[in-house]
């Protein structure tokens, strides 16, 4: 086989890609001799069926079929091992493979259209300086947290008196003759639907009876009523009137105290001795949350400086929308918006693959499983759970990398995170303080 590349301008260039039958008879025939053994042919045992034969049915179009392949495979080692710089996909020439004789004719020539890649040079070096953000948690931020991990520590504690949240056990009984009595009902006032019900069990102690209706209290919800009234479904409605309520218990969900029980809940054994080292680091798990915010908002804004500095990079259109047009459903062409997004997308892409290269970014599946392990962690931490054991964070993280496009975004956010610590080691940060508000301004401001 022999490759001639031939420029046609600095956007596009020519592949001409001449085959030789020597190039395709070994395969050509290895093809036709598989058939021979399965064809399934009236009068003919299975393998006994005449070579000539196989060839007068099968061998054009498995010869179409070998030289395809072998287009396919040998187009792109010669673009890997000469380095050519393609966007896409090679198109073919459909003129020119039009007047192809693929019966008759042993030599072919295949010409495909091929789009380059721009040429220019993306530096960043500490003459490049550009804004970092350090968001601060607020005083309300820290104390949520703290408030959070207090509640995760409390304890059920039996106490004399009601309030709101509070829950209430007891005998529930109909005021009916024969009426439903239920022993060590279990009822929480504040999720009553009705407020004037609801009102009725303010304050109320131990031993006390509390006259309402807990058809009007919920609503006539069948789910609730029938579990407090230990009835059927379809039998709620026929026990619409009032009851009474006489307390047993009265349960108060209380939270901890700030003590090292809740640090050690939080960070783990003695990682934290005092509440203002326990504050020091939720404030710091905070910051550490909001550092990946303030990485991506570098990497955009270098984006946005480095795609003013490079210049505009120039492409061959018409064969891009040929590329993007062939992965469309039939008949169906990319529109112009989409076009010029994917155009925009498109050189941003370029401008970090070549950053990426000169700072020699590499990544391997430890990286990736780092990525995905950070993600479970951020998940984790949202809801509070500072001290996720290791090995639960790695098994999360392994079940998130057997799905295919979450492993793709993984691949890429791992590309990510090692391109934004060369940056920042590279130009010059301007660092400030701004808090979540501010912050969410200047993101906003730049959308």
């Amino acid at each position: 086989m022999e490759f001639t590349l031939k420029n046609q301008d600095a956007t596009s260039a020519i592949l001409s890609v001449n085959i030789q039958e020597a190039d395709y008879a070994a395969l050509v025939e290895k093809q036709l001799k598989n058939f021979r053994q399965k064809a399934n042919i009236p009068g003919f045992r299975p393998g006994m069926v005449p070579m000539g034969l196989i060839k007068k049915q099968y061998g054009t179009a498995v010869k179409a079929e070998e030289i395809n392949k072998l287009l396919q495979t040998k187009i792109f080692e010669y673009i890997r091992e000469n380095k050519v710089d393609m966007l896409g996909e090679p198109l073919p020439i459909e003129e020119q493979q039009a007047n192809i004789n693929m019966v008759e004719d042993k030599e072919f020539t295949f010409e495909f259209e091929i789009a380059l890649a721009p040429k220019f040079d993306a530096v960043l070096d500490k003459g490049d300086a550009l804004a970092y953000y350090r968001i601060q948690p607020t005083d309300e931020m820290v104390q949520g947290q703290v408030d959070a991990f207090a509640q995760r520590c409390g304890e059920y504690k039996q106490v004399e008196a009601y309030e709101n949240g509070d829950m209430l056990k007891g005998t529930l009984t109909e005021s009916v003759e024969e009426g439903i009595v239920v022993r060590e009902a279990v009822m929480m006032p504040s999720y009553m639907k009705n407020d004037e019900q609801k009102a009725l069990f303010a304050g109320v102690k131990l031993n006390d009876v509390v006259t309402f209706n807990p058809f009007t209290a919920f609503d006539g919800n069948e789910a609730e009523l029938a579990s407090l009234l230990k009835v059927e479904k379809s039998e709620v409605a026929a026990h619409n009137g009032e009851f009474t309520f006489t307390v047993t218990e009265i349960t108060r969900f209380v939270a901890s105290e700030i003590n090292q029980n809740v640090f050690d809940a939080a960070f783990g054994k003695d990682a934290v001795k005092s509440e203002e080292e326990f504050r020091a680091k939720i404030a710091e798990q905070f910051e550490a949350r909001f550092e990946v915010e303030s990485d991506y908002k570098l990497l955009m804004d270098v984006r946005e400086y480095l795609m003013n500095k490079v210049g505009k990079l120039e492409f061959n259109e018409a064969i891009l929308r040929r590329i993007m047009d062939s992965n469309k459903a039939e008949g169906e062409t990319v529109s112009e918006e989409d076009f010029q997004k994917s155009l925009t997308e498109l050189r941003w892409h370029l401008v970090k693959e070549q950053l990426a290269k000169k700072f020699e970014i590499k990544i391997d599946d430890n990286d990736v499983l780092g990525v995905a392990k950070a993600a479970t962690r951020d998940q984790f931490a949202q809801y509070g759970m500072a001290n996720v054991p290791e090995d639960l964070l790695e098994n999360y993280a392994k079940e998130m990398l057997k799905q295919e496009k979450t492993r793709e975004a993984l691949i890429n956010r791992a590309v990510d995170v090692k391109l934004i610590q060369a940056i920042k080691a590279a130009i010059t940060l301007n660092e400030e303080k701004v808090s979540v508000e501010d912050f969410n301004k200047k993101v906003s401001e730049n959308a």
